[in-house]
């Protein structure tokens, strides 16, 4: 099986890779332009999803193949907030996932890693 990369060389990992009929997005966070984008969990949660949407078309995935995510979440009391704005890109269908409350890497409120499958 081959494994095909997308995305920048400037970091230490690929923001997606494509592994046969599989795609794995890296956890991604709500950062645009290279600043956090403002106002709470839910806008955060938003641009996140933004992001592995972006990360997703790279391989030629889109959301409808997630079939699992990882939630990575800084306050479990943001749970209601997130979860909202989380469903407003899986309206039917959406894919397993696990959150966990966590200490993250820098200063924001989430962070979603997800795998899809889309065949070739």
């Amino acid at each position: 099986m081959t494994k095909e990369h997308f995305g920048t060389s400037h970091v230490p990992l690929s923001p997606a890779v494509r592994a046969g009929d599989f795609v794995f997005v890296s956890g991604q966070v709500p950062m645009v332009d290279g600043k956090v984008v403002p106002g709470g969990i839910a806008a955060e949660t938003r641009a996140v999803m933004e992001n592995v949407k972006r990360c997703l078309a790279m391989a030629g995935a889109g959301m409808e193949d997630v079939v699992k995510t990882t939630v990575w979440l800084r306050d479990r009391d943001d749970f209601p907030a997130f979860n909202a704005a989380y469903a407003e890109f899986f309206l039917v269908n959406p894919p397993a996932r696990s959150t966990a409350e966590s200490r993250l890497m820098i200063d924001i409120a989430v962070e979603i890693e997800a795998i899809a499958y889309k065949p070739l």
